[in-house]
């Protein structure tokens, strides 16, 4: 008798997020589960945050998996460092910095807005004039924004928020793992990610790090947090050494942050950004010698989050859905102001690989052929070959 239970199919993940997971993380998820306060499990966590600093680049003593997605781990970071009446200086220049905007207008704190063009980062300068008008407690910024392909440089506005005095809360989600972050040499205060892109896991865990610095001003609000769930106190006495009782942890999901944590360090994390940017660069190459341009200018690409123009005249949803249905590869639409304006193509942890960069530029050509758009793939092939051979 036939099933009618719906299967998930197997695709190659290609989009903004979840990629690929690697067999080894797949086999850690089969693992036994066990209790959350189960010590051999306690081991597992200060494991966990043992291997999450090197990735973070930094030597804070609060650094762990928050529960929950990304999004959680933006709201920690919120929560904790904000209360009502706090100023804060938040960047936008994408649909991520807005979420930020979004979560610290519910804190009732005081947001002042550098908006930026989607597409290029935020300038320094600005944030300079801001700090020079008034004094903040709070920067908000986003590393890596997934709506774009943008990477923000870091090393100038780290030494105005020091000059300043001024926090940085940073989004790390599509560069944690793939792109080097450097928590301690830029002063971050408060940073966030999470498990299913570059660092390689299933989605459902948001890696997080606090200096002590926001600790303790965590820990002299006038106001309780006001999300008890992330509260970064509690969350670090379940944490830490005093080891109280807070959340049912999935003893599943890390187990395959530890796995994937342990993969990166066997790589090394040099040896892994050099990875990730070559097989950027190679697609880069490869998309414009076919014909196609990117959205970001080349000296602020993210090499994890590719942005790639849609050409006049074709259908965005087409080319997607054709490629689901044809080759199972999943690619992502723009969102917001992007939306059917741009693709989305994640090379990121176990899915940043020469196959997929050659595998999604021939299945892409032959997508936007059936639209009547020529491109040419054989050069393409070309320079992508040429840029991995390099």
């Amino acid at each position: 008798m036939a099933s009618n239970r719906p299967e998930a199919p197997l695709r190659k993940l290609m989009g903004p997020g979840p990629l690929d997971i690697h067999p080894r993380v797949y086999q850690a998820l089969t693992s036994p589960v066990i209790g959350h306060l189960d010590p051999a499990y306690l081991k597992i966590l200060d494991k966990v945050g043992e291997l999450l600093r090197p990735v973070f680049g930094t030597q804070n003593r609060v650094t762990n998996a928050a529960p929950g997605t990304g999004t959680s781990g933006m709201e920690a970071c919120v929560a904790n460092l904000l209360e009502p009446g706090d100023k804060v200086l938040v960047c936008v220049h994408g649909y991520f910095g807005d979420r930020i905007r979004q979560m610290v207008e519910r804190q009732e704190a005081q947001a002042t807005l550098i908006e930026s063009e989607w597409g290029r980062p935020t300038d320094p300068q600005r944030i300079e004039e801001a700090l020079k008008k008034d004094a903040y407690k709070v920067i908000t910024l986003v590393h890596a924004e997934t709506s774009t392909g943008v990477l923000q440089p870091m090393d100038a506005i780290a030494r105005l928020a020091k000059a300043h005095g001024a926090m940085i809360l940073l989004d790390t989600v599509t560069s944690l793992g793939g792109i080097e972050v450097k928590a301690d040499e830029w002063g971050i205060d408060a940073a966030y990610s999470c498990s299913q892109k570059c660092i390689g896991c299933p989605p459902g865990l948001a890696p997080v790090t606090f200096s002590d610095r926001a600790i303790r001003a965590a820990g002299k609000r006038k106001h309780p947090i006001r999300s008890w769930y992330l509260d970064i106190g509690l969350l670090d006495k379940y944490w830490g050494s005093e080891r109280v009782y807070h959340h049912t942890s999935s003893s599943s999901l890390n187990y395959a942050l530890l796995e994937a944590l342990r993969l990166i360090e066997e790589e090394g994390l040099s040896n892994r950004y050099a990875r990730h940017l070559k097989n950027h660069r190679a697609l880069v190459a490869g998309v414009e010698a076919m014909g196609l341009k990117m959205l970001v200018a080349p000296e602020y690409r993210l090499p994890t989050l590719n942005t790639v123009r849609i050409p006049e005249g074709v259908d965005d949803v087409q080319v997607r859905s054709y490629l689901l249905e044809k080759f199972n590869l999943e690619i992502g639409g723009g969102l917001g102001t992007l939306k059917g304006k741009i693709w989305r193509v994640g090379l990121m942890g176990y899915s940043s690989s020469a196959e997929n960069v050659l595998f999604f530029m021939s299945a892409l050509s032959r997508a936007l052929a059936l639209q009547g758009c020529k491109t040419d793939l054989a050069a393409g092939s070309d320079a992508a070959m040429s840029a991995l051979d390099a």
